[in-house]
């Protein structure tokens, strides 16, 4: 059973890498970070415009690793809608999934997000899974225009 959810998981991220979502620019966006993590190579920017408290729209650009792509992928996704604190709370719950210390029942909730929680098994994966993860904590506190660092 473990082997299936690993080769689901995987594939998962193999899918977004291929296919990322929300893929481009976003002109005119409220907020913007680029992200970099220097020991993998991965780079991001990170693009968020608000209506109000609520995500109105996000998108991003990136080069790099296929658990980095993947992560802004399933990020964007899963974020999109939701009002700043609801995805500052799912930044804290996917921070304990990717360095595994998120329960069992609550990866369940989490959706295709848990894909992510291979990486815990890898610590030098968690940067590549987090970068995107890190420019959107700083986006949502208002540090727009920056720059994030996995360093």
């Amino acid at each position: 059973m473990a082997n299936d959810l690993d080769a689901l998981y995987q594939e998962i991220i193999l899918e977004h890498n291929r296919r990322p979502k929300n893929f481009g620019e976003l002109p005119g966006a409220d907020a913007q970070v680029a992200g970099r993590n220097p020991l993998c190579g991965d780079e991001i920017t990170l693009w968020i415009d608000f209506d109000g408290e609520q995500i109105a729209d996000v998108r991003f650009v990136g080069s790099g690793c296929a658990v980095s792509k993947a992560s802004a992928s399933m990020m964007t996704q899963a974020i999109k809608g939701k009002t700043r604190a609801e995805a500052a709370a799912m930044f804290d719950r996917v921070h304990e999934l990717v360095v595994g210390k998120l329960p069992e029942e609550e990866r369940k909730q989490l959706g295709q997000l848990a894909a992510l929680s291979g990486v815990s098994k890898f610590p030098i994966r968690v940067k590549c899974a987090s970068l995107a993860w890190h420019a959107l904590k700083q986006a949502l506190a208002g540090e727009g225009g920056s720059q994030v660092s996995t360093e």
